[in-house]
């Protein structure tokens, strides 16, 4: 029972890796074309600013190597993700992206390991970091609350597909009891948040599954798409975003 917690630690990287694998389709999709057409790239900057914020957790907070361990595979990934949006994007919004990157995860973040490092020691430097990564989690963990009405809305289940809402029960369920196990609740608050709305987002599709769609407005599925995590629109929209 006393290595339980390197088990679970273990299935929770595995889906995590799973997690930031999942919009390789959509990358693919932008090189095979040579055009990120309407996706956006915010997404991908926040979660290279989350994998940053907890692979420095991961170091700094003693036995927390399987926190380090996958996220820094995010790092790397998130990396590629971003050098793509860079190569293919339109002049227009590949400089937002960079200028934004550059803020997110160069300067805040290489703030943010300033301060903590020169100012903060012990417990209090790792409660810091920790607070930084859990209410960035809370956030993109939400950040599908708007698809989830555009699906009430719209009886589609189009803009919330069903592996990546699985994705995200399993991954907030595992890291949850993980952070039961380690009592580290900086872990466990997100990833309980996660595991929750993972759940309500699988039971709309097992709700909407099979339902017929309703006519929406262009503005409210623009709304909806664009604060889905990690996924792209299929309606056409030639304005550049980020």
């Amino acid at each position: 029972m006393d290595d339980l917690y390197i088990y679970v630690g273990a299935i929770g990287n595995i889906i995590s890796v799973l997690m930031f694998l999942s919009p390789a389709k959509t990358f693919l999709r932008i090189v095979n074309k040579g055009s990120t057409e309407e996706f956006q790239s915010l997404p991908y900057i926040c979660t290279l600013l989350n994998s940053s914020l907890w692979t420095y957790y991961g170091i700094t907070r003693p036995d927390s190597y399987l926190v380090a361990t996958v996220n820094g595979f995010g790092i790397l990934v998130e990396i590629v993700y971003i050098s793509l949006f860079l190569i293919y994007a339109p002049p227009r919004t590949k400089a937002k992206t960079a200028i934004i990157a550059g803020i997110v995860d160069v300067v805040f973040f290489a703030g943010a390991v300033l301060v903590t490092q020169l100012w903060l020691e012990g417990d209090m430097r790792i409660d810091v970091i920790g607070f930084m990564g859990a209410a960035l989690n809370i956030v993109m963990y939400a950040s599908p609350l708007s698809a989830m009405r555009l699906v009430v809305t719209t009886r589609s289940v189009e803009y919330m597909p069903f592996l990546l809402s699985l994705f995200m029960f399993l991954n907030g369920g595992v890291w949850t009891f993980y952070a039961f196990l380690v009592k580290d609740w900086f872990l466990g608050v997100p990833n309980g948040t996660g595991f929750i709305l993972g759940f309500a987002q699988i039971a709309l599709y097992l709700i909407y599954r099979n339902s017929k769609p309703t006519k929406l407005v262009s503005d409210d599925l623009d709304d909806g798409w664009q604060h889905q995590h990690l996924l792209p629109s299929s309606t056409p929209n030639h304005t550049d975003s980020v």
